[in-house]
């Protein structure tokens, strides 16, 4: 079953003290199992699963590595191996769906090389859609209801030239918040809002 398939493992502890070793163990012997070739292993070590992609280097290496399709299938331990947060988890799994790279997650049994799995992970995919629908409707609530009593919002607004440079930054995409406010001299509080405003539901 799926014989000659390229395999990239992604493994990731959070502390010093532990080690991804038998996460990668058990992950290589399934691989050969199924007939399918590792050609790769990435860890993060001593990182947080709640921290963004830039500061992951083995998860930001894979995720372009998956874009220069050097390999089929991803696999990781537990879903929490590649992140905590459902948003950030989406836009991983959105990144690889696009790369058609497919997803194998050993401990809550997800395949997405079968229907099974794709149906799963889609079904997944949806409530996190959800989230993020839910939370630009709270962002702009919160703005209306502020902009209603006449307050004044944040900072000093960025000048307009500014502005419009770091959206076409975010729309081109390949740059995160932290890489992109630095370039512009802004701090990433700047880019996040400038972010939040763009994926607001236009009227």
């Amino acid at each position: 079953m799926g014989s000659g398939r390229r395999i990239a493992i992604y493994a990731r502890v959070s502390t010093d003290s532990q080690t991804a070793d038998n996460q990668i163990l058990e992950l290589q012997a399934t691989a050969e199992r199924r007939g399918w070739r590792v050609v790769e292993v990435y860890t993060d070590h001593a990182v947080s699963g709640t921290k963004a992609r830039e500061q992951r280097p083995a998860l930001d290496r894979m995720l372009k590595d998956a874009s220069r399709r050097r390999f089929d299938v991803v696999m990781a331990w537990a879903i929490d191996r590649l992140g905590r947060s459902l948003v950030d988890l989406l836009s991983t799994i959105q990144h690889l769906e696009a790369c058609r790279v497919d997803l194998y997650l050993d401990q809550q049994n997800i395949d997405t090389t079968t229907p099974m799995g794709r149906l799963v992970f889609q079904v997944t995919g949806a409530f996190a859609e959800f989230e993020r629908s839910l939370i630009r409707q709270r962002v702009r609530a919160g703005l209306e209801r502020a902009r209603s009593q006449g307050k004044r919002l944040g900072r000093p607004r960025t000048n307009p030239k500014t502005e419009r440079a770091i959206r076409a930054a975010l729309s081109r995409g390949g740059k995160g918040l932290l890489k992109i406010a630095p370039e512009f001299g802004v701090g990433s509080g700047t880019v996040q809002r400038i972010k939040a405003e763009m994926e607001l539901p236009r009227p």
